[in-house]
């Protein structure tokens, strides 16, 4: 994508592209080239003939034969090789194969692959996606961005990433681009966000991984990470340069360390549009998934009691926005808060302990557990659920298997339908496994997990397990912001949107129903989110789009990966 790529008109009888480049030039561009499907004329005008086999295919031929390659790849990482190559050749093919495939593609081109693709990033480089920010030059960074090639009214959605807490596997060093294009991808997949108006942003402040910086193939910075005031300049550098180039954009923070991810969303959410989906993105689908498990069991969200295992960036938020919830139905932010037991790295948070700013509203008094069984003063999870008889757990901590039988049996005695979420990715890292806390609860949890399980089936019932996907939540949520024009991406929002998703399970009731919808279903859940999210834009007085119909307004505004039709430049 580069400065002299036109714009796209969307016009009442499709989108048309004037396409000015000819001949090579043209087939090298992946959001003009279409390959066999150029018809003959268009070859003929376009400089074409020649430069392609005779043969005419059709869209949808090229998607069976595209797919059909696909199938032949021999693993996961190759797959998502071959996917990121049809990209970097044709982009409306590489969306209409992923559109029609997306339960099957979404973990190969997102999560859990994505971080094997990530990892492998200085060995698989071949061609440059993205903004390569570093901290060395930050002179460069507004020509960087503006080398894009996209104006100040282009651009609906920017990721970023510093990459020192990707997915499960931390510092990745400049690898991290890759978890900002897969994201984009998802945007445009799933909440038809244009592929043109996004931009992938990688910040390159170092990295402390010693396997990358003594790989001869790191194409990073070979120093390591800077942290403290030099670090902070250069962010806020980059948000405010974002902010004066990009004035309607969404700035989605992706997978920084907890050091960085509140302290930075703190700092700028009040002054710009930003969102961080790790935080707040993670803490929608939960909320969605545990206000669909509540009104499976007839229940109220302010009478849950919620033990939270692993209170870093994920966890943390995901309280906060429970809290927040119980809050708007009639409790104290005091009286929510007691309703939480938070799990750091040292146990049980504990007034008077060490523990990060955003964890201290959900330490718990140290009179109240004082005769609490303990670990060199570590108060563990077993202890926890045992004396405070959760109705909620929730596992963010990424200790695998730590959601034991006798947790979950103790937990079992007081929560008739316990509501249990294995959270943490990728799936090596899960803290209990759906098929075991079935078997432990007689079939009575409902459960949610963080990466995909297959169904589980107990006597005559089949158990389709809910995967708490951030993808239910942030695309539609960016669709939203973007057709409203949020200033800003405010709680409400985010509130809106789990409950936008919840609705839509309104009528699963059977005893293997999923608690969430089916990755299958991702552009409406999508649209639903963006309706939700625009109307709440405009209550809060937030909307500076006129939108009259929301629900029109996002329709209109979903991109489609249809070749458009071509208009001579």
């Amino acid at each position: 994508m580069t400065a002299i790529d036109p714009p796209y008109l969307q016009l009442d009888n499709g989108e048309q592209i004037p396409i000015r480049v000819r001949g090579y030039q043209l087939l090298n561009r992946p959001m003009l080239n279409r390959g066999t499907a150029f018809t003959h004329d268009e070859r003929r005008a376009l400089g074409l003939i020649g430069l392609l086999p005779p043969g005419y295919a059709s869209l949808e031929a090229q998607v069976r034969r595209v797919y059909s390659q696909y199938q032949e790849q021999p693993t996961n990482l190759a797959k998502n090789v071959f996917l990121t190559h049809m990209r970097d050749r044709n982009e409306v093919l590489f969306y209409r194969l992923l559109a029609e495939h997306l339960e099957e593609m979404l973990p190969i081109v997102y999560t859990p692959t994505i971080g094997e693709a990530i990892e492998q990033y200085s060995q698989w480089y071949s061609r440059p996606r993205g903004v390569y920010l570093s901290i060395d030059r930050p002179e460069e960074m507004e020509e960087a961005l503006k080398n894009y090639g996209l104006g100040p009214d282009e651009v609906d959605i920017v990721v970023v990433t510093d990459s020192e807490g990707i997915l499960g596997i931390g510092d990745q060093g400049v690898g991290g681009i890759a978890i900002t294009t897969g994201k984009l991808s998802v945007y445009t997949a799933a909440a038809g966000i244009h592929p043109r108006r996004c931009v992938p942003v990688v910040l390159d402040v170092g990295t402390d991984n010693l396997r990358l910086l003594n790989d001869e193939n790191y194409v990073g910075e070979r120093h390591a990470r800077v942290r403290g005031d030099r670090y902070d300049e250069f962010l806020d550098l980059f948000v405010k340069t974002v902010a004066r180039l990009y004035p309607n954009a969404l700035l989605h923070f992706e997978d920084f360390a907890a050091a960085n991810a509140h302290r930075l969303l703190t700092q700028y959410r009040d002054e710009l549009c930003t969102f961080n989906d790790d935080i707040q993105g993670t803490a929608s689908v939960v909320l969605a998934a545990v206000l669909a498990a509540v009104q499976r069991t007839g229940g109220r969200m302010r009478d849950q009691r919620v033990v939270v295992h692993g209170a870093g960036t994920a966890g943390a938020g995901i309280a906060e926005v429970m809290r927040d919830v119980m809050v708007q139905e009639g409790l104290s932010r005091e009286e929510a808060n007691d309703r939480f037991w938070a799990l750091g790295s040292r146990g049980l948070l504990v007034e008077g302990n060490r523990m990060r700013d955003f964890q201290e509203p959900f330490a718990r008094g140290a009179d109240e557990v004082a005769g609490w069984a303990s670990d060199n003063g570590r108060i563990g999870l077993e202890e926890v659920v045992r004396q405070a008889r959760p109705t909620t757990l929730i596992g963010t901590s990424a200790q695998p298997g730590s959601f034991t039988e006798a947790i979950v049996r103790e937990m079992h005695k007081h929560a008739p339908r316990p509501i249990i979420m294995p959270l943490s990715n990728p799936t090596p890292l899960s803290e209990a496994k759906p098929e075991d806390i079935l078997a432990w609860t007689d079939g009575q949890a409902l459960i949610a997990t963080g990466s995909p399980f297959a169904p589980v089936v107990r006597g005559t019932t089949r158990y389709r397990i809910a995967q708490a996907n951030n993808a239910l939540v942030f695309p539609g949520l960016g669709l939203g912001v973007s057709v409203s024009k949020a200033s800003r991406v405010t709680d409400g929002m985010v509130i809106a949107a789990a409950r936008a998703v919840a609705s839509l399970m309104e009528d699963a009731v059977a005893p293997g129903d999923s608690l969430l919808p089916s990755v299958n279903q991702l552009r409406t859940v999508s649209a639903t989110v963006a309706v939700a999210v625009c109307r709440t834009a405009e209550e809060e007085g937030l909307a500076r789009a006129d939108l009259g119909d929301p629900i029109q307004a996002v329709i209109e505004q979903m991109w489609q990966p249809n070749y458009a039709r071509v208009v001579l430049g």
